[in-house]
């Protein structure tokens, strides 16, 4: 089993031959976001078996992304997201499936399933909700927990259930993170409710605004390692692993 992550809340789980990509973003610019750190990922990173969308907003369902996958490609969405971006179902080739929480999709020998998040799922910042953010849970060989966006929430551990691998959002592309959002802080104490054996900390140091270079750096640079100090203390029976964009792990080999 092996875990590479290329930028922000995009990462490939491989596990028993099977590659499982999530939230794929691949631009260099989105709206007043820019990559300012970590190469754009080579093409080999929009290969997968299954891809999977945790919700519906710009920078985790990017249309130009989900474009560069191959025919035949299964994406998973949450339910009710081709009709509320119908740009999806323009998509040629690619197999849509749309889930809620509790349902599961099998690829080969992988199971997933997704979970609740708390997180506003809307396309936009205002409108209908008529999708739920999720999390899924990949299970093979090991049990890896893909949190999309979340706040904590009540029940947490218990909706996931037991995980080897918790990829978790630790930041974001602005100095503040509000409700239904992961910090260094809260993702350290959602870890230490999990217990998994291993974490790998994502959503950070990848996008940041144009214009906000020099403020407030330290919000873009610091999460991952602000995330494995504050784990070693709540959680010190988990391995956390913070990588570089475009770097992989073996969490197995890794203990």
């Amino acid at each position: 089993m092996e875990v590479t992550w290329w930028g922000h809340a995009t990462c490939t789980v491989e596990d028993s031959g099977v590659r499982v990509l999530t939230d794929p973003l691949f631009t260099r610019r989105l709206a007043h976001l820019r990559r300012r750190r970590g190469a754009l990922p080579p093409p080999e990173a929009a290969l997968a078996d299954l891809v999977l969308v945790s919700h519906l907003h710009a920078d985790h369902l990017h249309l130009p992304s989900l474009a560069r996958l191959a025919p035949g490609t299964r994406l998973v969405v949450p339910r009710g997201a081709s009709r509320t971006v119908p740009g999806l179902r323009r998509l040629a080739g690619l197999r849509i499936t749309e889930v809620g929480a509790g349902d599961e999709v099998r690829a080969g020998p992988v199971v997933v399933r997704a979970v609740p998040a708390a997180h506003d799922g809307r396309r936009l910042p205002v409108g209908p909700h008529r999708s739920p953010a999720l999390g899924y849970v990949v299970r093979g060989a090991a049990r890896t927990y893909f949190a999309g966006d979340t706040g904590l929430f009540d029940g947490m551990a218990a909706a996931v259930g037991e995980v080897d691998v918790a990829l978790l959002p630790v930041g974001g592309w602005g100095p503040f993170l509000g409700h239904g959002h992961l910090d260094a802080r809260r993702a350290a104490q959602a870890l230490a409710s999990l217990a998994p054996r291993a974490a790998v900390p994502v959503h950070y140091g990848t996008y940041w605004p144009v214009g906000m270079d020099a403020v407030r750096p330290h919000e873009f640079h610091a999460p991952g390692g602000e995330f494995a100090r504050l784990a070693a203390r709540l959680a010190p029976d988990v391995a956390v692993h913070p990588l570089g964009h475009g770097e992989s792990l073996r969490p197995g080999a890794a203990r």
